[in-house]
């Protein structure tokens, strides 16, 4: 399902049409039918030809190995973190990279798969994440903070009608959320256009379901707001968002309450919770006492910032 949606926004973004594309691809000697392109951006079935997509990468004018990578991925259920975290902020991913689970994005990977296992996320890997929104609050004692979360969701398949949200909310590396995932032991504060399902907690880290205010069908869009906190736990010197499904747009801002700002404030990415990170450079605070990190398409793996209070 990811390859049909990178696949769709390629095209929507090329201008052209299915029988222009199938043409096009006819002139290179290969034969590919309208029905076929649709049932592909569709999810519908995955091209066998290595040969065709590295020529639609190229008709489409998207990086060589865009889509290629996508089909090559694993099973939905092995769930690779792939090295490159944001595009163009991370080397090639070797045959290693390829294969860690998305439990390693978690300090506690075995804590993770407990918890996650007992919730329903039949429907996650049919569920295109069109954008995530975060605003982190740090209250002005560094004492507790809040999370303010807002996710547009598009189906891929058929009867989906929730995703499964995780966080890392104490105990961790840092204070942590996974794609469209969420979560806080001190308390939901508030959810929209969705309701809480099941919750599962345990030492730090949360995890439970959003049921949608609809029962999705292909091709539907949902819109999940929701508020955590507040945690009462050390605020960490940090936020991040641990990606295990591709998302294509994502915003994180933290902010500051009160007079005492930090005296830098970074990006970073990183490919697990034991991976070093890498920088993506300094990042300007305000006059509004906040900071923020914008990146376009996101494949897997862990973005946040970070700052430095001396």
């Amino acid at each position: 399902m990811e390859f049909a949606g990178a696949l769709r926004q390629a095209i929507q973004a090329s201008g052209l049409t299915l029988e222009r594309i199938r043409h096009r691809l006819g002139r290179r000697g290969l034969t590919v039918s309208v029905a076929t392109l649709s049932y592909w951006q569709r999810g519908r079935s995955r091209p066998r030809s290595r040969t065709v997509v590295v020529a639609l990468e190229e008709i489409l004018q998207v990086p060589s190995g865009t889509l290629i990578e996508l089909l090559e991925d694993p099973a939905p259920n092995a769930a690779p973190v792939r090295g490159a975290v944001v595009r163009g902020a991370a080397g090639q991913p070797n045959g290693a990279e390829r294969g860690r689970g998305v439990r390693d994005l978690w300090p506690d990977p075995e804590r993770y798969a407990c918890l996650v296992g007992q919730l329903d996320r039949s429907g996650d890997h049919r569920l295109e994440r069109l954008s995530v929104h975060d605003v982190y609050r740090l209250d002005e004692a560094r004492r507790s903070w809040t999370l303010s979360v807002r996710t547009v969701l598009r189906a891929a398949g058929d009867d989906i009608d929730r995703v499964v949200c995780v966080h890392q909310t104490g105990d961790g590396d840092l204070a942590g959320a996974a794609d469209g995932d969420a979560g806080g032991v001190a308390g939901l504060l508030d959810v929209r256009y969705c309701r809480p399902g099941r919750i599962r907690a345990e030492g730090g880290l949360v995890a439970f379901e959003l049921v949608f205010d609809r029962v999705l069908a292909t091709g539907d869009t949902a819109v999940i707001e929701y508020e955590l906190g507040p945690i009462g736990l050390p605020a960490p010197d940090g936020y991040d968002r641990r990606f295990s499904h591709p998302v294509h747009d994502y915003l994180a801002l933290v902010q500051f309450d009160g007079d005492r700002l930090p005296a830098r404030c970074y990006g970073f990415t990183a490919e697990s919770s034991a991976s070093p990170r890498r920088r993506l450079g300094e990042l300007w605070i305000g006059t509004s006492g906040s900071a923020n990190l914008a990146v376009g398409t996101v494949r897997r793996g862990i973005v946040g910032i970070e700052w430095e209070w001396h």
